[in-house]
This record gives C-alpha cells, structure tokens and sequence, in this order.
C-alpha cells in the first residue's frame, strides 16, 4: 500500500516542502528510515538524524528550519508527534478496512448483524448472536450463543467469546483473550473432593474499552463481571468473577485479581500485582508492579510491596532494608561489647 506526500499532506493539513510525487509505503524511526519509508522528528535530540536519514518523507514541525541539505521530502504541520499519531490512525484504519463474510465460516440462522462488518475465515457465531455495524472478527474468532457486539467492535484472530457476553461499542478484544469462561468456584463436599459451582452469570464490557491478548475475564456466578467503559487491559491479566473495574482504570501485563472485589474509577495498577478478592479499591488509586494487594484501600491511595504499604511508607522502609546486613552487624558489636563489659 503505498502514500505520495500529496496524500498524506492533504490528510494532515501540511505544507510540503520537497517532491509532492515521493512515494512511502511503510512508517519507520528516523534513524532507521530508509528509501520507501514515512517518519517524523518532534524532539529536537533527534534532529541531527534528519541530514542522514533516508527516509523518503520526513514530518516536521512548521517552524523546523534546516541547517543544510536534506534528501527526505519534507511535510510540515503545526505538531509533528501528534500528526504522526494521527497518521499512525489513519494507516491502521486503512489497513484494516476488511469487509465481508470470508468462507468457511458459520453464522447462526438467528444470528444478526449490521452493515459494513468482516467475519474471517474460520470463525463462529452462535445463536441469537447480536452483531453492530463496522464490526470486524477475524479468524478462528468465536462468539458464543446470546452474546451482543456493539458498533465498531474488533475481535482479533483467535479469541473466544462465550455466552451471554455484551460488549459496548469501540471496543477491541485483542487475539488469545477470553470473555465470558467460568468462574474459579468449586465447594469441598464431604469426601475432601470439590463440587462444581455452576457459574451462570455473564460478563459486560462498557463502550471503549481495550482487552490485550492472552487477557481471561470470567464470567459471574451470579450476575455480571463489569469492566466499565474506558477501561483499558494488558496482556495476560485475570479477572476473576463478579469482579467490576471503574471506568478509564487502566492495568499493567500480569496482574490478577481475585473474585467479586471492586475496583474504582482512574485507577493505574502496575504489572504482576496480585489482588485479593471481596476487598473495595477506591478511586484514583496507584498500584506499583510486584505489589500484593490484601486489604480495602482508601480513593488516592499510592501503593507498593507485598503485603502493600502506602508509597512514601514503602520507600522509607526500603532505606531501612538495603541497610539491614550494616545494621545487623553494628547490633553483633553492640552486644558483644555489653557482653565484655559485663
């Protein structure tokens, strides 16, 4: 797919300066730009890179003057990195505007859905299945029976929607990720077996929210697991039953949270944090990677360490602990001199 600077001018509301005609047909670093690629300099560490790079355009800030001959056509903006971006958008969307029903696929007879969708090769819609406009599943996609699909919903190639689950619009459900699976619930019975808790409840995902690969949300025993809009997932996180997320929240790769615990709104949570569950985190709240969560915490709260103590605590203490083979010694010389003068 290739773009001339006319093209991507015109997109942008730039002014060229170079060969209206130079074609690119990939993005690239400006030090790793070469004779078919787009790239960009916003931060002016990097503007020496511009007289070597052979990139063939080259988007700059409007006020960007250069000092000697540049071989890369340039398209000047008012903000370069946010052009970019917006570039960045417009190539994906242009990438990925499949549409159509590819073959073999199964669509249920009660299934429905809306106009300009994509359902790859391979993939599964069940039973009353409702599908929104602009929705693209890719292959070896499932969606399960009585599941609901907002308007531009993306379900990348290889994950798996069970039953009941309803996803608001402009979600993107990333590949190997896991909707709707049972909850962890098993009873001990009398034997010192465990007995299945039938988990029939669902899992509802708001308007805008992203879910990485390899991510599992399961469904409620009872009721729904709520990942509220704005919410954005890493890749490889749990999410327990009966769990609910407050909108914009955003969690970092490896994180678990354990079943029916709330967690509020704006919140940011590092990697590899592990939350206990039926505890209440509140609003604004910041986790650090590799912190054990085990307890209520209050809105704004900041946290670190496993059990968790509050940021400023956590660091206090940690001067305390690089010290403690120092000071263990200077207590055995303490003792010891009690001793002899004892």
């Amino acid at each position: 797919m290739k773009f001339t600077a006319e093209q991507i001018a015109e997109v942008l509301e730039g002014t060229i300066v170079g060969n209206p005609e130079a074609e690119v047909s990939e993005l690239s670093k400006i030090e790793e730009g070469h004779s078919s690629s787009l790239t960009f300099l916003s931060n002016p560490k990097y503007t020496h890179y511009i007289y070597t790079t052979n990139a063939a355009i080259c988007i700059v800030n409007e006020d960007f003057e250069p000092e000697k001959e540049i071989s890369a056509t340039l398209i000047k903006v008012k903000d370069a990195r946010n052009s970019f971006s917006k570039l960045l958008e417009y190539y994906n969307q242009v990438k990925m505007s499949k549409t159509g029903i590819e073959n073999p696929s199964y669509i249920a007879s009660t299934a429905s859905h809306g106009e300009n969708i994509y359902i790859g090769a391979f993939a599964y819609i069940g039973e009353n299945v409702k599908i929104g406009n602009n929705v693209k599943i890719y292959p070896n996609a499932y969606v399960g029976d009585n599941s609901k699909l907002g308007d531009n919903v993306i379900v990348f190639a290889g994950a798996k929607i069970y039953s009941e689950t309803i996803i608001g619009n402009n979600c993107v459900i990333h590949g190997g990720a896991i909707v709707g699976a049972d909850g962890f619930g098993f009873a001990p019975n009398e034997k010192g077996e465990y007995d299945k808790v039938p988990q029939i409840g669902n899992v509802i995902i708001e308007d805008n929210v992203d879910v990485g690969a390899g991510t599992s949300i399961d469904r409620a025993t009872l009721g729904s697991t709520v990942i509220r809009k704005g919410v954005k997932l890493d890749n490889q996180i749990q999410i327990a039953h009966n769990v609910e997320i407050g909108e914009h929240t955003v969690i970092a790769a490896q994180t678990g949270v354990a079943g029916s615990t709330k967690i509020g709104k704006n919140c940011i949570i590092g990697g590899q944090v592990g939350i206990v569950g039926h505890i209440t985190i509140g609003d604004r709240v910041r986790i650090q990677a590799q912190s054990g969560i085990g307890r209520n915490v209050k809105d704004d709260e900041a946290l670190q360490g496993s059990p968790a103590l509050g940021y400023n605590d956590f660091n206090k203490s940690y001067v305390h602990f690089k010290n403690l083979p120092n000071s263990i010694k200077t207590l055995h010389k303490i003792e010891k001199k009690l001793n002899t003068n004892g």
